[in-house]
Formats: C-alpha cells, structure tokens, sequence
C-alpha cells in the first residue's frame, strides 16, 4: 500500500531525521515497520520531500534513477544516523563507536550519487543518497546535534529549533495532542475513581 507522505511524516526538521523516522514505532518489535520496505516508497518520499525540504536542497529536484539500486545505501544511512544521533539524543553526546558506520554509510552516499545519479548537465537536480548523506553529516555540527530529541510519542528524531530548546513532541497537531489528549483521559478516569457517584 502507497504512503502518503503527509507535511506529518516531514516532522523531524531535516531531510536525513524524516528519513529515520521512515521506521514507524522504532524500537517495539510487535508493531515497528519500515515504510521503504516498498523500494519505490524512496522515489515517492524523495518527491515529497522536494516540497517539505525545498530550503535545505537548495530548491533542487531529488532524482532518484532506481530505488531498488539505492535502496541498501539509503537503509544504511538511514540506520546509522538514527543509532547516532538516538544514542546522543539519550546521552548528550555522540558515542564514537556509532560514528565510523555513519561516515562511511554517509561517503557510499556521497560516491553512488556520484556514479549513478544525474549527469553534470543537470545543475538543478541532486542525486537523492547524495543530499541524504548531506543532511546527515549536516547534523554532526554541535549547534544541531544537541539539539536532537526524541518525540515522547511516537519515538522519531526531530530537530528541535525552538529559541530555548524546549520543544517536546515532533509535531505539536499530532503528537503534541495525543499526548494532551491521553492526559486529560487519565485525570478523568483518576477522578471518575475517587468520586464514583459525582
């Protein structure tokens, strides 16, 4: 079944964290999936993100020329920046040992686009593992890197771009008022006990 690649699913603030968050319920094996397990769900996504991460592609059209050729390049990316940065996120710091995978994850990015991605003629097109990576090695720089967080509610990564650090959910419409929503639940049943006959 198609995703559709909502303004939701572009909720991590970078093109390289929306793409870690392509794993839905990262981390709880009995309802955790991956929405590239569809090759062609990396051409879409990377159509959608034109749109979503225009600013940080420099305007430039994402190609991808065969999803399923750069699918274990991707899926390498993508899982080394989420143990990186999900560990420093939980941490405060980059492990050391995560980091190796990542670069070399990030420069097989960089060297596939390089060879299969669009020709020279075409300045306003970037190979789509090539601006993945770039993104990714984008969030290595102390300014973003710490400010990495993990959303409470559904577990992805975002960029956290709030003036004073100190935003809690991915996406305030989503998240934000699940959890809103799930709290009031709670007071009310909590009350509901106390004062059965109120």
């Amino acid at each position: 079944m198609a995703v559709s690649w909502t303004r939701h699913r572009f909720s991590g603030g970078t093109l390289a964290l929306d793409t870690t968050n392509t794993v839905v319920h990262r981390g709880d094996a009995t309802r955790s999936f991956d929405r590239f397990e569809d090759p062609q769900e990396i051409a879409r996504f990377a159509a959608a993100a034109q749109g979503f991460r225009a600013a940080e592609i420099g305007d430039r059209r994402l190609c991808v020329i065969d999803a399923s050729a750069i699918r274990e390049t991707v899926l390498a990316i993508r899982e080394t920046t989420d143990a990186l940065f999900r560990g420093g996120a939980a941490g405060g710091e980059l492990d050391p040992v995560s980091l190796p995978p990542f670069l070399r994850a990030c420069a097989d990015g960089l060297d596939a686009a390089g060879q299969s991605g669009p020709g020279r003629h075409e300045a306003s097109a970037v190979a789509f593992e090539a601006a993945l990576a770039m993104s990714a090695l984008a969030l290595l720089s102390q300014q973003n890197y710490r400010r990495i967080r993990v959303c409470p509610n559904c577990n992805w990564l975002f960029l956290d771009r709030s003036r004073n650090a100190s935003r809690l959910w991915c996406d305030m419409t989503v998240c934000g008022n699940r959890q809103k929503a799930k709290r009031h639940y709670r007071r009310r049943k909590a009350t509901e006990e106390d004062f059965p006959n109120a």
